[in-house]
């Protein structure tokens, strides 16, 4: 029997790809205009910075500002365009956070498939993200009130994949691991930690991704979060 369900928020919840990717573009644009540089080269030496620090996160980082961490990586993206202005990073960053606001969005159907869950299953939220910014992303996103329990990195002191988070999200919701499925687009992060905890696992693939070789397989495989009814119904029929 399936009782707990936890989900990851980004990419697997809400667009946060998307989200993010035009933010930093709205940025770019405007710190080009000001300092005569290829917008799209800006943008895309973000994203690099971005998509680095998120993959390498682990729990030493997460005592800091997020804040603070964003700006240093504006301030290197803006280097990687000869821009080497303090001034320049903090506003790109303060610009960034309002940008990313205007953004946010969920996939489409989730807030209805949340409702449905809910009626079901105990809800968890896990994400690698800091409070200091997921607290309002979900507030914005109008989801809190579908979850049992919300834990964010930084207020629990451990990051994916450590397996140790995924039992702390079963201790939260009352459920055993086998009686708990982690849902998550990203196989190192969301996958790999959870089958070592012992829970089931369903690998929302957005990316078109292959396991890698010799790695343990998820229990389900799908391509969007509006396909995981089919995955569970294989545990509870």
């Amino acid at each position: 029997m399936i009782r707990g369900l936890v989900f990851d928020l980004d990419d697997t919840l809400c667009d946060d790809t998307s989200s993010y990717h035009a933010a930093a573009l709205d940025v770019a644009r405007e710190l080009a205009r000001a300092h005569a540089v290829d917008p799209d080269a800006l943008k895309e030496a973000y994203i690099r910075e971005a998509d680095g620090f998120w993959q390498r996160l682990t729990h030493e980082e997460l005592g800091k500002s997020i804040g603070s961490l964003r700006e240093r990586m504006w301030a290197a993206a803006l280097a990687a365009v000869g821009i080497a202005e303090p001034s320049a990073a903090m506003q790109a960053a303060e610009l960034y956070n309002e940008a990313r606001r205007k953004y946010l969005t969920l996939f489409p159907d989730v807030e209805r498939q949340l409702g449905r869950w809910r009626s079901t299953y105990r809800l968890a939220l896990l994400t690698n993200g800091f409070a200091e910014t997921h607290r309002e992303k979900i507030v914005l996103l109008e989801i809190e009130a579908y979850f049992d329990a919300i834990l964010i990195a930084d207020e629990v002191g451990m990051v994916k994949p450590d397996p140790r988070v995924f039992l702390h999200a079963c201790e939260r919701l009352g459920t055993a691991p086998r009686e708990t499925v982690m849902v998550g687009d990203r196989y190192e992060r969301d996958i790999v930690g959870a089958i070592e905890a012992g829970l089931r696992t369903v690998w929302v693939n957005v990316r078109a991704e292959s396991v890698p070789p010799g790695s343990p397989p998820p229990d389900a495989t799908i391509e969007t979060i509006t396909d995981l009814d089919a995955a569970l119904a294989a545990w509870t029929a």
